[in-house]
């Protein structure tokens, strides 16, 4: 998936997609697109300490089956010296972090944000609930679509289902933008169907791709 920021006539383009998809429909089409969604730091830390414990057991079962002798302060120096160093790795290397957490953990992770994002940027609240939000998290490689309670009445899980597999194999292949454009024709013309505009429908949120 891409990992880059985002140009700005990609930003403009993905713009213009929303404004188009926006004039057929009284749904509103909000797009975020996040570099990560946790830290990970403590997941992390906690993966490189199960490891770490799992060596020193392996170590201390070789030493006892070999005949050797270590001593104890002297082992557990050695372990207290792989934490910290591991800490310190993860701390100064942050892009390593998410490669010792499992994909299922970083999915979690990617679709609560999600789902904090709708919230936060207030997409429940549009005054028929015909809010939808595109969100894709670069490093967990996640794309999702969600979709307000309004529109959940009427439109079934798989139609959202296909955008986000259009829009993950764009990501896939470095064209971002391409799907993101694509995946908010699929909304658009979902929405229109179902909630086709209305004389003096307002627009409620940002036409435009937010980038965090």
């Amino acid at each position: 998936m891409a990992t880059g920021s985002i140009s700005s006539a990609d930003h403009e383009r993905v713009a213009a997609a929303i404004r188009a998809a926006e004039a057929t429909t009284d749904g509103e089409i909000y797009c975020l697109v996040a570099h990560r969604s946790d830290s990970y730091f403590f997941p992390a830390a906690f993966m490189a300490m199960a490891g770490i414990v799992l060596v020193s057991l392996g170590l201390a079962y070789a030493a006892e089956y070999w005949w050797l002798s270590i001593r104890l302060p002297h082992f557990i120096l050695a372990q207290g010296l792989a934490v910290a160093s591991v800490l310190m790795l993860l701390w100064l290397a942050p892009a390593l972090r998410i490669h010792l957490v499992p994909w299922q953990m970083r999915h979690h992770a990617a679709h609560g944000n999600a789902v904090r994002q709708f919230l936060a940027r207030n997409i429940h609240l549009t005054t028929a609930r015909t809010g939808v939000l595109i969100f894709v998290s670069l490093a967990e490689r996640y794309a999702e679509v969600i979709a307000d309670t309004g529109i959940n009445s009427r439109v079934e899980q798989r139609i959202w289902d296909d955008a986000v597999r259009d829009l993950t194999a764009a990501a896939r292949d470095d064209r971002l933008a391409d799907g993101f454009i694509k995946t908010i024709e699929a909304v658009g013309a979902v929405l229109a169907e179902h909630f086709p505009v209305s004389p003096g429908d307002a627009n409620e949120l940002d036409d435009r791709l937010i980038e965090i």
